[in-house]
């Protein structure tokens, strides 16, 4: 059987690839791996299931709940709740399993179905492993008593955003922020949570009708949110995805403030309050090379990791450090969530500015960004990337050119036949012609 599940969940067009009869099967299959686990011993099953605006989660929403419920859990209905919230709430409530519908950033045609264990963290790949090969498996159903019970939930949203307002030391005092929240699934919880806290907030892309998430808004297009800010006058601006896991910023100038800035920001704050667990902090391979030197200048350790959250929260869970993330706005503060929180980041950064009366644009120079290049480079064979020994020269020449002023970095492709090329260097001329240069060699070595 093909692999269903991806990076971050199962994800495909809806009612194309990720259908009803999927949903529910993907929860019956699920709900039975974790109790051949022993995760149900002893008591009676709890999920809680959450969804975006997406209009496709509504049929989704319900098929996921039906193949729960048939398998004997109950089921607390969490309705449009970010990411992050449904993680918060399924460790607050004690819930064996939680679900999130969603496509994060994903254009509104597609969603998704993501599933967390206990806790509030993701499944391991030997957990979904478990659930793609109990698809389609005959099964023994419970019947009267022992089938599980829907529940609409009455208050996530508020809970949510009592438990964000708790992780704050000090009120925001006005700050006249912009929020964008992508017509997503921060779109109650995100302003509620940033005027709870103090802040004086203009929220834009609030008005989810099903169609319009993250259409030309959010943290993906972040063209609104500039304008939005210049107009009127904000401090800062905040731009969410679609699930509300991810934010980037702008600056009080329309300056945008990227993943790698706001976790130089939050590092160093940490750091100075004797916060950052190891005086380190964890970053995938993608990240700027500025955002290392900016650490390293700070007395900050950096580990870094393969691309994708799932491995930046491996590295967190197994070593104890404290904060992570990714250049595309993914950040996890551990001590507060499980997953990247990006209504949670917001409020830090803008705590930062209170505490030190800085303002984000100041904050934000402690690194410089050296400009990046990425060449995609396809119909190559890309298992033969890293041992391919005419391009380890390449890149080794290339790599001395530049010293410690630059950087380079081929990455097969995790889905594709192709090899990305990423350079930086002190100019994106300089960059870019390295960058052509590289995937010449490459194209000629590893061609299909």
């Amino acid at each position: 059987m093909p692999r269903i599940f991806g990076t971050d969940g199962v994800r495909g067009l809806a009612n194309g690839h990720l259908t009803a009869e999927l949903a529910l099967d993907l929860s019956v299959a699920a709900a039975r791996v974790l109790a051949d686990r022993g995760e149900f011993e002893g008591h009676r099953p709890l999920a809680v299931v959450g969804r975006d605006t997406r209009i496709s989660g509504q049929f989704l929403e319900h098929a996921v709940v039906a193949g729960l419920a048939s398998a004997g859990v109950d089921v607390l209905r969490l309705r449009v709740l970010p990411t992050p919230a449904v993680a918060y709430m399924t460790q607050a409530l004690g819930a064996d399993l939680g679900v999130v519908i969603s496509a994060s950033h994903n254009p509104m045609p597609d969603n998704g179905i993501k599933f967390l264990a206990s806790g509030g963290l993701k499944l391991d790949d030997a957990v979904e492993r478990d659930i793609e090969q109990h698809l389609d498996e005959p099964w023994e159903r419970p019947i009267a008593g022992d089938v599980g019970r829907v529940t609409p939930y009455a208050t996530p949203v508020q809970e949510y955003v009592d438990h964000l307002i708790g992780t704050l030391s000090r009120p925001l005092d006005g700050i006249k922020v912009v929020l964008d929240c992508a017509h997503g699934a921060a779109y109650e919880a995100g302003p509620m949570a940033l005027r709870a806290a103090g802040a004086d907030v203009i929220a834009i892309n609030a008005e989810p009708d099903g169609l319009n998430i993250n259409d030309g808004c959010g943290s993906t297009h972040l063209g609104p949110l500039r304008a939005a800010v210049l107009e009127h006058g904000a401090a800062a601006g905040f731009a969410l995805d679609g699930d509300a896991d991810r934010c980037l910023a702008v600056d009080h100038q329309g300056e945008v403030v990227d993943g790698d800035q706001i976790m130089a920001i939050l590092a160093i704050g940490m750091a100075e309050s004797g916060h950052l667990p190891k005086n380190t902090v964890v970053a995938t391979v993608m990240s700027n090379l500025g955002f290392v030197q900016a650490m390293r200048a700070a007395g900050v350790g950096v580990r870094q990791t393969k691309v994708g959250d799932r491995y930046v929260l491996e590295a967190m869970r197994v070593s104890g450090y404290g904060l992570g993330g990714e250049q595309s706005g993914h950040v996890i503060m551990s001590e507060y969530a499980t997953t990247g929180d990006g209504t949670l980041t917001a409020l830090h950064v803008l705590e930062r500015m209170a505490v030190t009366g800085q303002s984000l644009a100041s904050l934000a120079s402690v690194m410089t960004r050296l400009p990046q290049v990425l060449v995609n480079v396809p119909d190559v064979d890309k298992a033969r990337a890293d041992d391919d020994p005419v391009v380890a020269a390449a890149v080794a020449e290339e790599e001395a050119e530049l010293g410690e002023s630059g950087r380079v970095l081929l990455r097969p492709s995790g889905t594709e036949d192709l090899v990305r090329v990423m350079v930086e260097a002190r100019t994106a001329d300089e960059a870019r012609s390295v960058a052509e240069r590289l995937a010449d060699v490459v194209k000629r070595q590893l061609s299909l």
